[in-house]
């Protein structure tokens, strides 16, 4: 039989392939992180009709070439274009997430680690990171907590579980500094009524409830003196936490019975007097320096660099029993615990002036309870947002304007990521020929992600309809060389006839 038609054969078989591949490219091109794949090929063995000699001087014989004839083509290699990134699609959701560089995201289905591109993740019923295709976990590193600060712990590769309980909350601080800031001017008409320059604070006790401390200012006995008292504490629901609902009712103590016993309380509990550590006065002194306005004069304890006070709430609440009638629900409701505040809230005043403003006092207190101030303590917070950071880094917010980090998304690069073999489900597997995964970091291999954008598919269909056209081609002539070889064995037939 002629050796033409086994390598017509052959050229089919070949270009059959390569059509196959053509055709799982272009129906994956809406694909996820797919990466395609090309065909190569190769020249099958040749049967040698003569081998090559070399030049003979003796006789002048020139050297002569061998004589080989092909037996037609092979199929070299299906190359996976696995290190081409494909087009972003923004899609908004912080679980998308995009690679931009070589690595890929390492997931498990629990008893297997794999590898994939495809960023499109969800969390599922248990709050661990998934993917949305098939509820295999992203893998990636936990938290741990080393006096006060969040690392992550890269010692090892576990299910990134973002939305446990615990992260679902963030526990309260309580209030340790309060700021008074602004300017208080001498001049200013509320210092000379009654009611004195009225300054609010909020601050948050040990399990997350705010409240607010009402001060009074008064002037003093000289120029730049002035006396600062405390003269009620509100709850969150703006009521007094010294007087119960029912105490107007109570015949034995009258409006005018409270009020002048709480007048007498808060002007013996506050245990501070202008930087003393000597309780019982009656207000807080505050001493400015009459050549440039501001404040001078040292914390009631061992920092005396800044000026200021220390608020002694837990002092208040310990005293609020000595002006009752005689029962604790009087002046402390049950919802505020005996050690709602464990510690002094030190008031800093460094920055308080006293100027001429026009006869206009902008002195706040606001600053007490502010999460963004150093301090300020803040309440109980539910997880309200989840981002992820150009490293993998996940961080939560929270309701009570808190951050938490979360975890981190872990990374693998391969030394030849075209060695992965294809699992399916955009999932790859290591080979012998890839090289062992290098887990880290993903910004260590000079790579990122990005969060609310996905990869798409790298095939790119212009190049793809091109190789078609060739491919369809090459089977067409392939197919000539059976057709003609055919042709050319019917001829030898007929010589008999």
């Amino acid at each position: 039989m002629m050796r033409s038609l086994f390598s017509g054969v052959a050229g089919l078989k070949t270009h059959q392939t390569r059509m196959d591949v053509i055709g799982n490219n272009i129906a994956n091109v809406n694909t996820v992180g797919y990466k395609s794949a090309q065909v190569n090929f190769q020249d099958l063995v040749y049967q040698t009709k003569a081998n090559a000699s070399g030049p003979n001087a003796d006789t002048g014989r020139a050297g002569v070439n061998a004589k080989q004839i092909g037996l037609g083509v092979n199929m070299a290699s299906i190359y996976s274009n696995v290190t081409s990134p494909g087009s972003a699609e923004t899609t908004g959701n912080p679980f998308d997430i995009r690679i931009n560089g070589e690595s890929f995201f390492v997931v498990s289905d629990g008893s297997q680690q794999f590898y994939t591109r495809s960023g499109a993740f969800t969390v599922d019923a248990d709050g661990t990171l998934c993917m949305s295709s098939n509820g295999y976990t992203v893998q990636g590193y936990g938290v741990v907590e080393r006096e006060g600060v969040q690392e992550i712990n890269t010692s090892s590769l576990v299910p990134l579980k973002i939305m446990s309980a615990e992260n679902k909350t963030s526990l309260p601080s309580a209030t340790s500094k309060g700021y008074f800031t602004g300017i208080l001017d001498s001049n200013s008409q509320a210092l000379q009524q009654d009611t004195g320059q009225v300054v609010d604070m909020k601050v948050y006790d040990n399990e997350g409830y705010r409240y607010t401390v009402k001060y009074k200012i008064k002037p003093g006995a000289a120029k730049g003196e002035f006396n600062l008292s405390v003269t009620d504490i509100l709850d969150s629901n703006g009521k007094t936490i010294f007087r119960d609902q029912d105490l107007t009712s109570d015949p034995k103590e009258s409006d005018t019975a409270y009020a002048a016993a709480k007048e007498t309380f808060f002007s013996k509990a506050l245990n501070v007097n202008g930087g003393t550590t000597d309780g019982n006065f009656a207000s807080i002194g505050l001493t400015f320096d009459t050549t440039n306005g501001k404040m001078t004069g040292p914390f009631n304890n061992t920092d005396q660099d800044k000026v200021g006070f220390n608020l002694n709430l837990s002092d208040l609440l310990a005293n609020a029993t000595a002006v009752s009638s005689g029962t604790t629900e009087g002046l402390r409701p049950s919802a505020v615990p005996a050690d709602a505040f464990t510690k002094p809230i030190v008031v800093d005043t460094s920055t308080l002036l006293n100027i001429d403003n026009k006869g206009t006092s902008t002195i706040n207190g606001g600053n007490g309870g502010v999460n963004t101030t150093e301090g300020s303590g803040w309440s109980v917070g539910t997880l309200s947002s989840v981002s992820v950071g150009v490293d993998g880094k996940i961080t939560g917010s929270y309701t009570n304007g808190q951050t938490r980090l979360l975890g981190q998304i872990a990374s693998a690069i391969f030394s030849n990521a075209s060695g992965l073999e294809k699992a399916g489900d955009n999932l790859y597997v290591e080979t012998m020929n890839s090289g062992d995964p290098v887990i880290g970091d993903v910004t260590a291999n000079g790579g990122s992600y990005a969060s609310g954008e996905l990869e798409m598919s790298n095939v790119d269909l212009s190049s793809e309809f091109t190789t078609m056209i060739t491919t369809q081609r090459g089977f067409q002539a392939n197919s000539r060389i059976i057709t003609v070889s055919d042709s050319m064995l019917e001829e030898l037939i007929n010589l008999k006839r």
